[in-house]
């Protein structure tokens, strides 16, 4: 039997999607330091594939997707995601002002690039406390 100690906090869990390597590498980073377990990766289309078949080490809490990437854009992706996780909290990032009209309809909190590290915390901490 597992017991838990009611001060420690439950480390959540984080799927951060961007084709940019380096992109990705920075936000990682800001997150593992800020005590969230983060599942990088490159490929949206993967992404949904581990999605279905339960591939990822633990219970995604957030997703962070960017908005342009090869073979499928962010909003393709969370347009897919919505078929079988309808309530699972979705950041998007991107440099395109624009592109949020693209997310209408598919409950995302949308973030405009440069998105400074305070910022993209306190995004996070938001959509996974609900608060």
């Amino acid at each position: 039997m597992l017991h838990f100690l009611p001060n420690k906090r439950m480390q959540s869990t984080v799927l951060l999607i961007d084709d940019n390597a380096v992109q990705a590498a920075t936000r990682q980073t800001i997150l593992k330091r800020a005590g969230y377990f983060v599942i990088p990766a490159l490929n949206p289309q993967r992404a949904l594939e581990q999605f279905r078949a339960n591939e990822f080490p633990a219970v995604i809490d957030l997703v962070i997707t960017d908005h342009i990437m090869p073979g499928m854009t962010g909003a393709e992706f969370v347009r897919e995601l919505r078929t079988f996780a309808p309530t699972l909290p979705v950041l998007v990032i991107s440099g395109m002002e624009e592109a949020e009209d693209e997310y209408v309809d598919l409950n995302v909190n949308f973030r405009l690039k440069p998105l400074l590290p305070d910022n993209l915390l306190a995004s996070v901490h938001s959509l996974i406390t609900g608060d």
